[in-house]
Order: structure tokens, then sequence, then C-alpha cells
């Protein structure tokens, strides 16, 4: 017994302690992450050319990740072309978007302000959920939304950075990035698909999709501007370019994993929390100036996502509650037998040609309602 909650308390530390390295690694990279893709875009404003980067970082770093998980291919998928046609290509598109999009708004404003509008994620769950899967949601939910919306609104409005095609891009790519979430959760309920399987499969679609037109928009203007044919330069924005790369991609499987680790809630928070490190280590290394007024919006924004995903967790205990219960109560009652029922529902002669196991042909024949049927 003592053995069992050894063995139990060293699994449950090795939990804890598996989280927390998983968080770290998490928090880090996308901080790091943010950071670089600000000072990359300062220095080589190509959004497109970067978001591109990330997603065949990501395509190519999955084979062998997917090889080493032992992850098995999902035949239904290549079995069923309508539905690859119909949801895996558009969300191809939609994830490349979204992702185009939040590289225009970090490069059009500060880190802490592009982070505090994608705040307003729960906003678009909400609406885009109501509209395509006509989900209706609790009162606490719509609740939680209001100091989301009042606290963008006060980071907007005392935003000293202010730029109207980063905010625009920003409530882009929050758009984008909500829709994705319901399509891929619905593409994996629907085909069983593995979520590293998936990742790999929209970063290929994107790529393929994308680099003809990368080579008509950005690979001109690159090759034509002598000034990215300096060696220095050329050298350090590869080097950023493939730094970015690696730290995508270990957010995005980092991500996942957590998602497989913990639950619902547990996984809000966390993401929540990683908004924060990153808004709060964008303001120490870059250094952007803010007003106290503006860190008041950014907080009631963030606290308004946690009263959210509090809020959404509630709902989702409420709703498997109810689909539980009925179950239970629509159980029959069932009478027990005494030994007098017993006899009246099987005379002694069939029970003990059960027992002995006599022979078919030479059990009685037993007469209900004057019809004659042999025991069996």
């Amino acid at each position: 017994m003592t053995e069992t909650k050894n063995t139990r308390g060293h699994s449950f530390l090795f939990e804890c302690f598996q989280i927390v390295s998983l968080c770290l690694v998490w928090y880090s990279s996308s901080a790091a992450g943010n950071v670089i893709i600000k000072e990359l875009l300062n220095k080589f404003p190509f959004p497109l050319t970067v978001t591109l980067v990330q997603l065949l970082s990501i395509w190519i770093l999955c084979i062998p990740l997917i090889r080493i998980w032992k992850v098995p291919p999902p035949e239904y998928l290549y079995q069923n072309r309508i539905y690859y046609f119909k949801v895996i290509i558009p969300l191809a598109i939609g994830k490349f978007l979204a992702q185009l999009s939040s590289h225009v708004s970090l490069w059009k404003v500060p880190i802490s302000y592009a982070h505090t509008i994608k705040a307003t994620m729960p906003l678009f769950t909400v609406f885009l959920s109501r509209l395509i899967l006509h989900e209706r949601q609790t009162l606490p939910v719509y609740l939680s939304l209001i100091p989301v919306v009042i606290g963008v609104i006060i980071a907007t409005m005392t935003e000293i950075s202010f730029n109207m095609t980063g905010l625009i891009s920003a409530l882009l790519s929050t758009f984008g990035f909500s829709l994705q979430n319901i399509y891929s959760k619905k593409s994996l309920k629907d085909i069983a698909i593995h979520h590293f399987i998936l990742l790999s499969l929209l970063a290929k679609i994107s790529c393929c999709l994308f680099i003809p037109f990368w080579f008509f928009y950005d690979g001109v203007d690159i090759y034509n501007n002598k000034k990215y044919h300096q060696h220095n330069l050329a050298m350090q924005v590869l080097f950023y370019l493939i730094l970015d790369g690696i730290l995508n991609f270990i957010h995005n499987v980092v991500a996942f994993t957590m998602i497989s680790l913990v639950s619902p809630l547990s996984y809000s928070v966390a993401n929540s929390t990683k908004r924060i490190v990153v808004i709060s280590t964008s303001l120490l290394i870059l250094q952007n100036p803010v007003t106290m007024t503006n860190i008041v919006g950014m907080s009631l924004a963030l606290f308004g996502v946690m009263f959210y995903n509090k809020a959404k967790y509630d709902q989702r205990r409420a709703q498997h509650k109810e689909a539980i219960l009925p179950l239970g109560r629509s159980e029959p009652a069932l009478q027990p037998l005494n030994h007098d029922d017993l006899q009246s529902s099987h005379p002694a002669s069939e029970l003990t040609a059960r027992h002995h196991q006599i022979p078919f042909e030479s059990r009685p024949s037993i007469s209900y309602e004057n019809q004659t049927f042999k025991n069996v």
C-alpha cells in the first residue's frame, strides 16, 4: 500500500515537472519568436516571406517528428477526396492568411498592442460558433466579453504607436485564427487525423499554393533591391529567418502537446499567461513607450480572457452533466426474483434438464395456452 502511494506521488511529481518544463519552453519560444520577428521585420519588411519560411520550417521539421512518434497515416482522409478539397485546402489557405495578417500587425504596431488586440479572440469565437455551429452560450460567457472589449478600446485609444493597418491586420489575424480553431477541431473529430499530421499537411499545402505568389510579389522586390545583396545583412536576415522558423515549430509542437496533457481550462489559463509573458518580455527588451492607462487597458482585456475561459469551462461541465444524468434516470427498475417466481416461470423438469444437460430430443414438452413448444 505504501509502495503504491509512493509510486503515485512520484508519478504526480513527474507530471507536474513535465508540465512546468513545457510551459517554460512554450513561453520562452513564443516570447523570443515575437521579439525576433519584430526585429526581423524592421530590417527585412517582407511579412509574406517570413510567413512562408515559418510554414516551410513546420513542413520540413514535422517529417522526422512524425517518424519518431510513429504516427499512422490518416487513411480516411485520402479516400474522401471531397472532404480534402472542401475542408483541408480552405483550412490551409485560412492558416496562411491568418499567419500573414499576424506578421503584418507585428510589423506595423508594437508586440504589446498586437497581442492585446488578439485578446479579442473569445469575441470572434463566440460569434463564429453561433454562426457556424449554432452554439448558444451562457450568460457568464457573454458577460466575460465586456471587460475584453473595454480593455481593448482603452488600449487602442491610449496607444502611442497606433497604426490603422496594424489594427486591421491584428483583427483579421484574430478572426482567422478563431475560424481556424473551429474547423481544425472539426477536422480532428471527423477524420480522426493526428494533430501533427494535420499541422504538417496544412503547412505543406500553404507553401505549395503561395510560393508562386511569393515569387512575383516579394521575390522580385528582394532580387531588385541591392540593399539585401550585402553579405552582412543577407547573413543576418538568413539567420533570423532560420531561428524564427525553428522557434515557431517548437511553439506549435509544445502547444499541441499541452493540449493533450492538461484540461481545457488549464490550457486556456496557460495560454493567457503566455500572452502576459510575451507582452511583458517585449516591453522589457524592446522598451516600447507605454502609458499607465495603456497598461490598465491591456490588463483589463487579459482579465476578461481569463474570466471567459472559466465561464466556458463551467458551461462545458454543465453540458456534460446534462448529457449523463438522463441516462441514469431512464434505467429500468429491475425486480429481484425469488424462488417461487423462478419455479413458476421455469418448471422443475426444465431446470433439471438444463442443469444435467439432458439431450434436446428427450426433454419433456411444455404446453402454454394450448400451444406446445420444445424446450430450448
